[in-house]
């Protein structure tokens, strides 16, 4: 099958030439990230970890400071420097994101802003989120494991 151009030109297309140009034109959908509230810096970079909902009430109190946190009716996100999960398993179920891209799940809904902190910078300290998190799903601390030869 032809199409023929409407340029005035007597060019003829394919239809593989139009599939093709059609494919061309689209951009992937670009990933879908938590957005950092307006005035806020992250000079460090920003990725996201991510906990079921029904655990994000619990670890709050335990946070010697809090930064900005997400919540969908699915989980709570807390906004964290890049490259928090160095070295580190976060534990089960928590999720890392790098990047604080949603993963394609959550794309539909973006979860709410619930809490932001007090001046420019969004993050919550990764390692005492770490920490309540280990204490929270009863985990023990990758350092505090028996090392097994």
């Amino acid at each position: 099958m032809a199409v023929s151009a409407s340029s005035g030109s007597g060019g003829v297309l394919s239809l593989n030439t139009l599939v093709r140009l059609g494919r061309d034109l689209r951009t992937p959908d670009a990933p879908r990230r938590l957005a950092v509230p307006e005035g806020m810096t992250t000079p460090l970079g920003c990725d996201a970890v991510a906990v079921p909902a029904g655990i994000g009430p619990r670890v709050m109190p335990l946070l010697p400071r809090v930064g900005c946190v997400y919540a969908d009716q699915a989980h709570w996100w807390w906004l964290v420097p890049s490259d928090s999960d160095h070295a580190l398993e976060w534990p089960a179920p928590a999720h890392y994101a790098t990047g604080a891209v949603l993963p394609d799940g959550a794309r539909d809904r973006i979860p709410d802003l619930i809490h932001r902190p007090d001046g420019t910078v969004p993050y919550t300290p990764p390692i005492p989120l770490y920490l309540a998190l280990c204490h929270v799903t009863g985990s023990t601390p990758a350092w505090s494991r028996p090392i097994i030869a």
